[in-house]
């Protein structure tokens, strides 16, 4: 977070918008494509969406790398929507499919998917490969962000 407030890119148009101190995030609108700013669900991004969400949110933002073909994937989808409906706005959640983007996977040595990565001002935090159930995940990423 920032003196001047909390930054927030939108889901929707990618700009970053600036929460002011002691305001809701939750209820947050974006100020250039006026949808909210959460949605309660995981976000699926491109490369370049990817990037900016990273390096621009002041939030955590948590990457589930995956692809369709992936069965724990799509085992591990509803409890990754659950925790992006319960826990949002403290992180950004996104999905990323790693056979449309495969250079971001590279990039982070993705070797086997689902697999989870917790990012915090643009630094990966915390990694964890394989498909959780609901507590597992919440403790992962109570564990990860230290409490």
């Amino acid at each position: 977070m920032s003196d001047d407030g909390t930054h927030i890119v939108c889901p929707h148009c990618g700009g970053v918008n600036r929460i002011a101190a002691g305001r809701d995030a939750g209820e947050g609108k974006c100020g250039k494509c006026h949808n909210p700013l959460f949605t309660g669900q995981p976000v699926n991004v491109d490369a370049a969406a990817f990037d900016r969400h990273v390096l621009r949110n002041d939030i955590p933002v948590v990457v589930d790398f995956w692809a369709d073909w992936c069965g724990p994937c799509h085992a591990m989808a509803p409890a990754y929507a659950r925790a992006a409906a319960e826990i949002e706005p403290r992180l950004r959640f996104l999905k990323l499919d790693t056979e449309a983007e495969p250079a971001v996977s590279a990039r982070f040595g993705i070797r086997s998917i689902p697999t989870l990565i917790v990012f915090r001002n643009g630094r990966a935090v915390a990694q964890q490969a394989g498909a959780m159930g609901d507590q597992q995940l919440r403790s992962w990423l109570q564990q990860s962000l230290g409490g």
